[in-house]
């Protein structure tokens, strides 16, 4: 904690003076995010930080696993529903990205298992949701023997499987319908720091080009 409050005080000290500008502006105006953008509660991805974004850029959702539930689902399994409505209805966002990224711990567990005498309920629960993905690793992927290869794999395919619930949210429909809204499937590799892009015409994830 005594990191946290001393890095409290060097922003506010050393570093506030380059957005005091902006932050005036931001709580004038409120905010106008461009995108929308859900992954990982891993505290290794951090959106700002890889894609150089300032305060007010990003609508950020973080969730374990960047799992998208579909919109049928309701209750406390479904707080991120409530974030796309708002960023899609609300903000008016111009662009969704789900990022998942490698060695993600909830699709080791979502293969895997949650470790033997934790039950985590609500862990459990949540990570039923993206049971899909799971079928699709054990039924399509059975040629990958080394695990790592298959947390990652599932980790690309539980993107996509986002990608799919979004267009279950009625006002996700609409604007994709009268273009004003784009998807995105991006994969982080924490290791090298590169970022992929899903490319629907090649089925692939590439690497994410400054054209986009």
């Amino acid at each position: 904690m005594q990191q946290l409050i001393e890095g409290v005080h060097r922003f506010h000290n050393d570093q506030f003076g380059n957005y005091r500008t902006l932050f005036r502006k931001l709580s004038q105006d409120g905010q106008n995010p461009h995108t929308l953008f859900i992954t990982c509660s891993d505290s290794r991805v951090l959106a700002e930080l890889i894609t150089q974004s300032k305060p007010g850029d990003l609508f950020v959702v973080k969730n374990i696993g960047n799992i998208i539930p579909p919109a049928g689902v309701t209750g406390s399994t479904n707080s991120t529903a409530a974030a796309i409505e708002f960023a899609v209805e609300t903000l008016r966002v111009s662009d969704i990205v789900v990022c998942g990224h490698s060695q993600c711990g909830a699709m080791t567990a979502l293969l895997g298992g949650l470790p033997n005498g934790q039950s985590m309920p609500h862990l459990r629960e949540w990570l039923k949701l993206a049971a899909p993905v799971s079928e699709i690793i054990r039924s399509q992927y059975v040629h990958l023997r080394d695990e790592s290869v298959r947390v990652d794999t599932a980790a690309e395919e539980n993107v996509l499987f986002g990608l799919e619930n979004l267009h279950s949210y009625h006002c996700v429909q609409e604007r994709l319908m009268d273009g004003s809204l784009r998807l995105h499937g991006w994969f982080f590799k924490i290791a090298t720091a590169e970022l992929f892009a899903y490319d629907p015409a090649t089925k692939q994830f590439l690497p994410l080009t400054p054209e986009g």
